[in-house]
């Protein structure tokens, strides 16, 4: 049964999607200030997600990059973002959309965030309840991280 009301954990999502989108839009424009460095986790099986084949293999459902010393090509639209990242000297273009944002940390000012899935978690849900109120998982750097789902029911 379909509940009607205000859509907050979308409305969440939909709004730190565009604070992300807003910071790789500064980092395009003008590159890393100072040390700040972005670890960026996504489900590699998400629609829009365009990769080589041979990292779709090697990372068959998530991914973690690592936006730091050498990137290329960063654009951001509404949808996503497309970056060219060194991979064992081979340059590799990528295009992750926002919805396909597992997590986003800058450790260098101790921020992250953590988008929970919701369509794809639903089998696992059952295993993983009695662990939801203990401690959350700290990113590199021991930030905190936001869990969107917390307050889902």
């Amino acid at each position: 049964m379909a509940r009607s009301g205000i859509d907050y954990g979308g409305m969440m999502r939909s709004a730190l999607q565009g604070l992300i989108a807003d910071v790789l839009e500064r980092v395009a424009d003008h590159g890393l200030p100072g040390d700040h460095h972005f670890f960026i986790t996504f489900d590699t099986r998400e629609p829009g997600v365009e990769m080589a084949d041979w990292l779709r293999e090697r990372y068959a459902e998530e991914m973690t990059i690592v936006i730091q010393h050498w990137f290329d090509n960063l654009t951001v639209d509404d949808e996503g973002f497309t970056v060219t990242l060194n991979f064992g000297n081979s340059p590799e273009p990528l295009r992750i959309p926002f919805d396909a944002l597992r997590s986003f940390v800058d450790p260098s000012v101790e921020f992250g965030l953590r988008f929970e899935t919701h369509d794809s978690d639903d089998d696992d849900d059952d295993a993983e309840d009695g662990n939801g109120d203990g401690p959350d998982e700290n990113p590199p750097g021991g930030g905190e991280v936001v869990q969107l789902d917390r307050w889902r029911k």
